[in-house]
């Protein structure tokens, strides 16, 4: 049964939503093997979240996300709460039943929306205005409402809202998003329900200034939330400084919670900022991309649509156990990508398996200790010319991995 005051029921059985367990370190770098247990399933880390933004993969059930092996996925507030809408979530008993996954949740907190649609919105103290996607509406997110939302969509991980800028802002605007994100934690712990069954994360922000990244973590980490997450990142940024904004944070962060680093999905960044001590991440770029045609493969991609690949009978990856290596040729791809919308969720298929396959390699090889072996291998692979992206080269040399 559900309320509206405790939003979607939790087991009462559940007494303790997040456990967490450091199973181990790499003894070279800061790269951590974790196990995150939730309500509905335990988490190994690192870990890569796919995106269903409404509540699904585009092209890809449930059950095919399960087969490959996720453990967990994200959902998208600021979408689910304008369309299908809380009310609907709470009739549904959440998002867990609507869409038929017996697995772990976590749903953003619509804050992300603030950049991509900002041209839609207007942020103040009290919250968010925007104009609603679906009709001529204003509509007002504020912390209150963005955690309200979220106990009606029931995810294990819910976020804080948080005042994001785009990650190339400079000047007063970063320091003032950094407080009020501080500010509207405290509101949105206060506005929680669901303590017992949903986790509720906060966000490091502070954009690329080092001293405000510093303040917001000294701040955050005394309000005691389950796990962190380091938010205004992957927006443009240069590399040279995203990563060092990284290493600060999980080096400042406490060791026995999860870290997630928001919006990350390039397989080399997913590498190397696991060497920096990061545990969690999520990215639409593995069914974005798939959606244009392109596969992911450990030596970079393979852009299908090209007419190369019309007579090439190999599969994507001869060494990939997904369905669409097993059962499909390039050349068939290639055939259907610019007709079919099936040619869409292959790619995602495999796609998405070849994210999996990194992370549980990472996660072996930082358990075996054979960590910065997997690194080297990896990059070797990835850069067989050796032309390594030198932010990479030195992100790796900071923690003792030298390429």
């Amino acid at each position: 049964m559900t309320s509206p005051a405790s939003g979607t029921a939790c087991s009462s059985a559940i007494s303790r939503a997040l456990s967490f367990k450091l199973v181990a370190e790499c003894s070279t770098s800061k790269a951590r093997a974790c196990l995150i247990t939730l309500p509905k399933c335990s988490v190994e880390s690192p870990v890569f979240m796919p995106v269903g933004t409404k509540g699904t993969m585009k092209g890809l059930t449930s059950k095919q996300l399960e087969d490959i092996g996720f453990q967990i996925i994200l959902g998208n507030t600021y979408h689910l709460g304008t369309n299908p809408g809380p009310e609907l979530m709470e009739k549904a008993n959440g998002l867990h039943d609507f869409m038929n996954w017996k697995r772990s949740i976590l749903t953003d907190s619509g804050g992300y929306q603030m950049v991509s649609l900002l041209d839609l919105a207007e942020i103040t103290e009290e919250g968010v205005k925007f104009a609603s996607p679906y009709s001529d509406d204003m509509l007002l997110l504020t912390p209150e409402r963005s955690i309200e939302i979220q106990n009606s969509i029931g995810a294990d991980i819910i976020m804080q809202l948080d005042d994001v800028v785009a990650s190339t802002t400079e000047g007063p605007r970063v320091e003032e998003a950094m407080h009020r994100t501080i500010r509207w934690l405290d509101r949105c712990i206060t506005a929680h329900k669901n303590m017992h069954c949903q986790n509720l994360f906060c966000i490091v922000q502070g954009g690329l200034d080092m001293d405000l990244r510093r303040k917001c973590v000294e701040e955050i980490v005394k309000r005691d939330t389950p796990g962190i997450a380091i938010g205004g990142l992957s927006g443009g940024e240069d590399k040279q400084v995203f990563w060092k904004v990284v290493d600060l944070c999980t080096s400042l962060l406490p060791k026995n919670k999860p870290r997630y680093l928001m919006g990350v999905g390039y397989a080399v960044d997913l590498v190397v900022c696991s060497a920096l001590g990061v545990d969690m991440y999520d990215c639409v770029y593995p069914t974005r991309t798939a959606r244009f045609g392109t596969a992911l493969v450990p030596w970079g991609q393979l852009r299908l649509k090209q007419s190369q690949y019309s007579m090439d009978f190999d599969p994507i990856d001869k060494n990939c156990p997904c369905l669409t290596c097993k059962t499909y040729t390039r050349a068939y791809l290639n055939s259907i990508i610019k007709q079919e919308t099936v040619a869409c969720h292959l790619l995602s298929i495999h796609n998405l398996t070849y994210q999996k396959q990194l992370m549980e390699s990472i996660r072996k090889n930082i358990i075996q200790n054979t960590f910065p072996q997997f690194v080297k291998d990896f990059m070797k692979e990835m850069f067989p010319d050796g032309n390594y992206p030198q932010w990479a080269v030195d992100a790796l040399a900071s923690v003792n991995i030298q390429l």
